[in-house]
């Protein structure tokens, strides 16, 4: 149990099973706050109890001590970018300027809707520098798409292109309602764009980890939930986009799942204000055994930093001394989905998987407790209302692959029925 006075929080410290007296944190140690809160935060369910007020020991630590606070490689970029689609469209492998341009002047508008009655002048300055900048690079920006996905991008650049004309009259009219659904439409389009830029797989899988069921590119899956006892709702359907570009390892291992319908039936196994939980199977395992080996499969933990090529394995950041450097996949949405493990072992994530349910005010990236010590291969994209609804043992009915099933690679192959037999 975790405890949250002003100035102190007692932690479990010891990892699976030991019996090493709980750490005190105190005004005088918020580095162990961070640690011991991360632990409890995400280690596999069998091997750490439920938390209750987590999230209220890290605010009422960083409320109460000023050393709790940003590192000065913070300082100065601004608020973290916390909407899940927006941290996709940031982690895909590309570097052409024009279509980054338009992207981060089209979800610019966003602040423009936190206005009351909506800042029309910003909207149409972001409107207009779009167009422009697409009008004006239109051949640069087609240049960057992968040939077999040419025509494809030539098709989503047309919309963008008359949709930005729409907006201007959107604007013209200033219809506020029409605001917010005419900028993710073109979003939409933006990240199409760039996903067609991105030609093969950017990087080498380890020769260690080559066999192991990896995502070579994206998977979009639906996941069904039933609520067990919630007067309000019985359930409803999640989207969650995997990244197999900034994880490959620990993406094609959930998807590989997925397929396998490991987590079909299964219920919630934490639900305490800080993260969802779930994935610990029956009986004594903590993961999935694998019938092909008939042993736990370990999945590393795999964290790819921006401006890498490749992900870090292996190892927290922390550990390999770039903890103040920013992985492509932050803790900053509300709908984080990432690996589970002991809090000592880095290459212990299986089957358990958590999804964070603070934004980024409370852990912004670069500061909290989870970024570099975590897994992160995705995030809630839609739905995610139904996080806050699910408790301990809600079900998760079914998820299923419904784009990029494709882009699995070594996972399982599909049933085949057998031949009929001959007749008699």
């Amino acid at each position: 149990k975790l405890t949250a006075p002003v100035a102190a929080a007692k932690v479990r410290r010891g990892p699976a099973g030991s019996r090493r007296s709980a750490a005190v944190v105190t005004a005088a140690a918020p580095r162990e706050a961070e640690r011991a809160a991360a632990a409890a935060a995400a280690e596999p369910a069998r091997a750490s109890p439920l938390v209750a007020g987590l999230a209220a020991a890290v605010v009422a630590l960083t409320g109460a001590v000023d050393a709790i606070s940003p590192p000065q490689a913070s300082a100065g970029i601004g608020e973290p970018v916390s909407n899940a689609k927006a941290l996709l469209r940031n982690a895909l492998p590309i570097e052409n300027k024009p279509i980054r341009q338009i992207q981060v002047a089209l979800e610019s508008i966003s602040d423009d809707l936190r206005v009351p009655g909506v800042r029309f002048k910003g909207v149409d300055q972001s409107v207009n520098k779009s167009l422009k900048v697409l009008t004006n690079n239109k051949e640069a920006i087609l240049k960057s798409v992968a040939p077999a996905k040419k025509e494809q991008a030539k098709l989503a650049v047309a919309k963008l292109e008359q949709g930005l004309k729409e907006f201007q009259i959107v604007v013209e009219n200033k219809d506020r309602q029409e605001v917010p659904v005419k900028q993710q439409e073109l979003l939409e389009y933006v990240g199409l764009i760039e996903e067609d830029m991105v030609d093969g797989f950017p990087f080498q899988v380890p020769p260690e980890y080559a066999d192991k069921p990896l995502l070579k590119g994206r998977a979009t899956v639906e996941v069904r939930v039933k609520f067990k006892e919630n007067p309000n709702i019985s359930g409803g359907i999640m989207t969650w986009e995997l990244d197999g570009y900034s994880a490959p390892v620990t993406a094609g291992n959930f998807v590989d799942l997925v397929q396998r319908k490991f987590y079909d039936k299964m219920e919630i196994q934490r639900s305490d204000g800080f993260v969802v939980q779930s994935g610990d199977p029956d009986g004594p395992a903590d993961g999935f055994i694998d019938p092909g080996t008939n042993s736990p499969r370990i999945v590393p933990l795999e964290i790819k930093i921006k401006g890498d090529k490749q992900p870090v394995y292996d190892a927290t950041l922390e550990e390999v001394g770039r903890y103040r450097e920013q992985p492509v996949l932050p803790f900053n949405a509300f709908g984080t989905i990432a690996m589970a493990r002991k809090e000592f072992e880095a290459n212990s994530a299986s089957s358990q998987f958590f999804i964070l349910l603070k934004e980024s005010e409370l852990t912004p990236s670069g500061t909290n407790i989870l970024d570099g010590r975590y897994g992160v291969f995705g995030y809630v994209t839609d739905g995610q209302e139904l996080l806050r609804e699910m408790k301990v043992g809600d079900v998760i009915e079914s998820i299923k692959v419904t784009q990029g099933a494709e882009n699995l690679v070594g996972g399982p192959k599909p049933f085949l029925a057998p031949p009929p037999a001959p007749e008699p």
